[in-house]
């Protein structure tokens, strides 16, 4: 049994927000009803690197999907999402606020046919408020959120991330968001509307700046990579043309750490035993880490730095990642087969359960691929098919 066996999601998004939401909700069994325009797929199908055609960021978001194709604009359509609607548990949707209002698809009109359905609405700067009609991207939330003005070297510019920071962080956000509300339906007896946007999960994650800034009137700056709060906090190059990444947060490790470079008379000073001390001779300690660091390989760094329980980690790419025997130890990458290209290698379900646990069986499919068999469960038999195909609504 795996833990959401027997939940049942429409998605009706695209991109990444809510689609890794709805990958979340699949990994652990929920069966998940990805629906995409008849004629203008998930763009997320054309991001990133493709092979034959075939884009392979898709591969992994649709994931534990059942793909089908429905135009929600059409009166059709919306006929048709009202009975998907009617037997599932959770909607999932991220158009712009108000799109399904006008479509007749809003919270009155799904509520009326199931009142225990939760209805996840993810959009940039959620359903209400000033800026809640605006289009929103990832880059928009990293940007407002105060994670660019945090991010860079501390004489460059702000710096986004070269990634699917906030949509990422907002997917992981509305799926707690959901189980939270379907726990609350198994006490009440109704289900609600979930609102997550893409900036405030993203602002909680960069730390207490507005705490900060209302009671200190303190504003961080830009530090590259080294922290604010603790030292040593790094990237440093090897011998051998290598980078390795070195945390300190704890006061045990940092002694460590100056004891295995030779420092150790620093320790003594009264302001190592703060983080906020250390930073304030950061010049000074990540110096001595920095020449260590320098006249050895890569290998007899991780070796030393393990010897001495002390906290450090190879700066990988994907290669390098995928390589490492720990992560083949966990399985934390896992083959799947798939119709388009044989099989697909991707990342394994993020959390593993001991007693349910979820599983990647399908990577995401084709275009349509299960069009026929979603609608079919909810009464559209072979004539009405083809009329809904003739009309251009599936």
């Amino acid at each position: 049994m795996k833990p959401l066996e027997g939940i049942r999601v429409v998605e009706a998004a695209t991109l990444f927000a809510a689609p890794i939401a709805g990958m979340l909700l699949g990994d652990y069994g929920a069966d998940v009803v990805k629906l995409e325009h008849p004629r203008r797929p998930d763009p997320a199908r054309g991001h990133g690197p493709a092979k034959d055609g075939v884009g392979l960021w898709f591969k992994t978001l649709a994931r534990n999907k059942r793909l089908a194709t429905l135009d929600l604009s059409q009166p059709a359509g919306r006929d048709v999402f009202l009975r998907l609607a009617e037997r599932a548990d959770v909607v999932i949707e991220n158009f712009r606020p108000g799109t399904l209002e006008r479509w007749g698809l809003g919270w009155d009109e799904l509520e009326s046919v199931n009142p225990r359905l939760v209805l996840a609405r993810v959009s940039g700067f959620g359903q209400r408020g000033p800026y809640a009609s605006r289009p929103g991207f990832g880059t928009l939330a990293e940007a407002i959120s105060g994670f660019a003005a945090l991010n860079g070297e501390p004489d460059g510019a702000p710096l986004l991330p070269p990634l699917a920071l906030a949509d990422g962080i907002a997917g992981l956000t509305t799926a707690f968001a959901v189980l939270a509300a379907l726990r609350a339906r198994d006490a009440t007896g109704r289900g609600q509307v979930v609102d997550t946007n893409l900036v405030e999960p993203l602002a909680l994650l960069v730390g207490p700046q507005v705490t900060a800034f209302d009671l200190l009137g303190e504003l961080q700056e830009r530090t590259g990579n080294r922290s604010s709060s603790n030292a040593p906090r790094n990237v440093y190059r090897t011998a051998d043309d290598q980078y390795v990444a070195v945390s300190a947060s704890a006061t045990s490790i940092a002694e460590r750490v100056l004891t295995l470079v030779g420092r150790a008379d620093l320790i003594a000073q009264p302001w190592f035993a703060t983080g906020s001390g250390r930073v304030a001779h950061v010049e000074e300690i990540d110096g001595a880490v920095a020449a260590w660091i320098g006249a050895r390989t890569r290998a007899e760094v991780l070796a030393a730095f393990e010897a001495a329980e002390a906290a450090v980690a190879p700066v990988y790419d994907a290669g390098g990642l995928v390589a490492d025997p720990h992560f083949g130890a966990t399985d934390a990458f896992v083959r799947v087969a798939d119709e388009e290209l044989g099989s697909v290698m991707m990342s394994n379900v993020i959390s593993r359960l001991s007693e349910t646990p979820g599983e990647v069986e399908r990577a995401g499919a084709a275009h349509g691929a299960d069009t026929a068999a979603v609608l079919a469960e909810v009464g559209v038999d072979a004539a009405e098919l083809q009329r809904l195909r003739a009309a251009g609504v599936v």
